[in-house]
């Protein structure tokens, strides 16, 4: 069992309700296999991890970072190249006006100044002023423009430097996030379970955004919650209740 976190397991206000918990246990009692498959950093897995009891695995930053929720350490990494890296912010600030870049290395983030912050860095003041951002690899880079859909500007950003990384987007304003090319929460999640002896069929994922739908196309049975993306509704299996009505743990107590 495979889920995303935000907007699909957690709550609007980035909580982890008591009916969910409940639903992970079950799973992991039945032997079942329980992986978080999610977009956050490491460090933003702390609430997370203590509301499952620090058990487990979670493929974080897209495929990027796995990350041990018991020992709170990055075990396996998948990074962007310095030169790639540079060429890709030269390329993208050359072609499309008004972008700021944040990036998130295996340990901290960076920033420019007029990057807006979002979620829990705005709220704990978490990520410190970029110098140099391109100057060592990182597991992902940020582009956000104050006035383009997110949409939009992921075409642009795909035409432009798909070749070179992975390009994908998570959250309803104009910001890109992108992975060293080919990482994916599919890539990450499909060589986990081959480790594990578990087959693609064996697999339910559930997910909200576009950066889900290659764990979604992979997996056996997908599901989105009725609050996702219009992509992700019309590319799934089945969809379930939003997430703020414990629409995962409504399919999981079914299931378990």
């Amino acid at each position: 069992m495979a889920t995303d976190l935000d907007g699909t397991a957690l709550r609007r206000d980035g909580t982890v309700s008591p009916r969910t918990v409940a639903a992970f246990t079950r799973v992991e009692d039945s032997g079942a296999v329980l992986m978080f498959v999610t977009g956050r950093p490491p460090r933003w897995m702390r609430g997370v991890a203590s509301a499952v009891r620090h058990h487990g695995l979670a493929i974080c930053a897209n495929g990027a970072l796995i990350y041990d929720l018991h020992t709170e350490r990055i075990v396996e990494s998948h990074l962007i190249e310095v030169d790639v890296l540079e060429e890709v912010v030269a390329q993208l600030r050359a072609n499309v006006s008004d972008l700021v870049f944040s990036v998130e290395y295996e340990a901290g983030f960076a920033h420019e100044s007029d990057f807006l912050l979002g979620g829990l860095d705005r709220v704990a003041g978490a990520a410190r002023q970029a110098g140099s951002m391109t100057g060592r690899p990182c597991a992902k880079l940020l582009a956000l423009h104050p006035h383009m859909g997110a949409d939009e500007l992921h075409a642009m950003v795909h035409e432009l430097v798909g070749h070179l990384v992975t390009a994908t987007h998570s959250s309803r304003r104009g910001l890109i996030e992108m992975s060293a090319q080919g990482v994916t929460k599919a890539t990450a999640l499909a060589a986990f379970a081959t480790e594990q002896g578990i087959e693609a069929g064996e697999v339910v994922a559930f997910g909200d955004m576009p950066n889900d739908l290659p764990m979604l196309s992979w997996a056996g049975t997908s599901y989105a919650v009725a609050n996702a993306h219009p992509d992700v509704l019309a590319a799934v299996d089945h969809v379930t209740a939003a997430n703020d009505e414990d629409g995962v743990a409504q399919v999981l107590e079914k299931l378990f």
